[in-house]
């Protein structure tokens, strides 16, 4: 890819996200940026908001009013699991040198942040920056989950199963795509995570919803959210946190981190307006849930090409994902008669495999991006997107049943008593309620 030849020694996202790789090649030694440290510590602040809260306000809102507290609760606890769990083993995993097993998982000489010091540096920032930054990405990816099997789960089901789906899935689909593994090898236009978040959490979402079962009184009694205001402020919080979700990506404050931006920005807008007109034509009215559901599927599919497109194809593909996710929300997953809470997999799913796709077409120079990798054409570069995208539901699927079958065994089920699930989960499994009513 000839615009980014220059950049790939620079930036290590350049083409694939993350690949501290990278900078082992660099012909000068790394020295330390202040102004790439400011810009990637404000981003990684930003990153955290969009979890906490911005995650948990948008899924509390879209949950029943005796199911809020249960929702931000998960949320809350889930990203503070896998924190800790990233710290112990998850990075080092991720992002070392794996040995004879380098393509598919990295190694242990980072265990427990061994070797990571206030003097490493990753590139021209700190690596205690870098470790930060890569573990918000870690936190908000299986947290996203929580939204596919709401209102009827254990929570030490939740809990057990994103230990052990962190472990088994996203480890190390995080090494094979950004690590230095095989999908890093093999040149997949991915930018911020398009696979390892958002089809990862998509396919993960929909094993879930089958495994979990439905919510007691679906398609007899009223599943409205309770909140479109808390919902409203979340996806709000989820919006302004994306940008420096995929904009931190760069690792540095420059032109081109401002295009990632920029691209992040329009695909977002474009989205909004997009699920609005769809439901404005098809309902007679649009609705505040369109709109900020079409937000959502917009910063979806522009995560892994807002690196390779020009701000007029991030436009695009931010008009063409919606009507796509509406399909899938309003009648792929009534056909195939699975209930996922709050559509994890209408949105992230299929707007994450449909933004690894779009991201080919549009980086091409002739549609305003910024070309392929030196030697590729538009075929050769297709083929490899739609290997990646499914070889990660393929691996998804499989990984995920595991761990539901896994938390299952070790819970004694997967399901709360329907008792609880009728009382609602805020008083069964916490003793508390999200509104106290005078």
């Amino acid at each position: 890819m000839k615009p980014f030849q220059s950049l790939r020694w620079i930036i290590p996202a350049a083409l694939t996200f993350g690949a501290s790789s990278l900078w082992a090649q660099t012909a000068e030694a790394p020295t330390l940026n202040a102004g790439d440290t400011a810009f990637v510590f404000a981003c990684c602040i930003a990153v955290w908001l969009m979890t906490i809260p911005g995650l948990a306000l948008f899924y509390g809102g879209l949950a029943r009013t005796k199911n809020v507290l249960s929702i931000l609760m998960q949320v809350f606890t889930v990203s503070s699991l896998i924190t800790l769990l990233w710290a112990l083993y998850g990075y080092s995993l991720t992002f070392t040198d794996g040995g004879s097993m380098q393509s598919f998982i990295g190694g242990t000489d980072k265990l427990f942040l061994q070797g990571v010091t206030k003097d490493s540096l990753q590139g021209s920032i700190p690596e205690l920056l870098y470790f930060y930054f890569m573990l918000l990405f870690a936190a908000i990816t299986p947290t996203i989950i929580v939204g596919a099997f709401a209102e009827r789960i254990k929570f030490a089901a939740v809990l057990v199963f994103m230990a052990i789906w962190f472990t088994i899935n996203y480890v190390p689909m995080a090494h094979m795509g950004w690590g230095g593994g095989w999908v890093f090898q093999l040149g997949a236009q991915d930018f911020a995570g398009g696979n390892v978040v958002h089809v990862n959490v998509g396919i993960a979402a929909l094993v879930g919803a089958w495994l979990v079962g439905s919510r007691k009184g679906v398609g007899t009694a009223s599943m409205a959210p309770h909140n479109m205001t808390m919902t409203m402020t979340g996806g709000s919080l989820l919006w302004v946190g994306w940008l420096a979700f995929c904009g931190g990506c760069v690792l540095a404050a420059n032109g081109f981190s401002m295009l990632v931006v920029l691209n992040t920005m329009l695909a977002a807008a474009a989205g909004t307006l997009s699920w609005m007109l769809v439901e404005w034509v098809h309902r007679g009215r649009p609705s505040m849930l369109g709109a900020v559901s079409g937000a959502i599927a917009g910063l979806v599919a522009i995560t892994p090409a807002c690196g390779f497109v020009g701000p007029m194809g991030a436009i695009v593909i931010g008009l063409i994902v919606s009507p796509i996710c509406v399909w899938a929300v309003e009648k792929l997953k009534p056909m195939i008669g699975l209930d996922d809470s709050f559509d994890v997999f209408g949105v992230h799913g299929v707007g994450g495999i449909v933004g690894g796709i779009l991201t080919t077409v549009f980086a091409m120079p002739a549609l305003g991006g910024l070309g392929f990798a030196e030697g590729r054409d538009f075929g050769s570069q297709m083929q490899v997107q739609l290997l990646v995208i499914g070889f990660s539901i393929v691996y998804s699927a499989i990984s995920s049943f595991i761990a539901f079958k896994a938390a299952s065994l070790i819970c004694g089920g997967l399901r709360v008593e329907e008792d609880d699930e009728v009382e609602g989960l805020d008083m069964s499994s916490h003793g508390e309620p999200g509104y106290k009513l005078s």
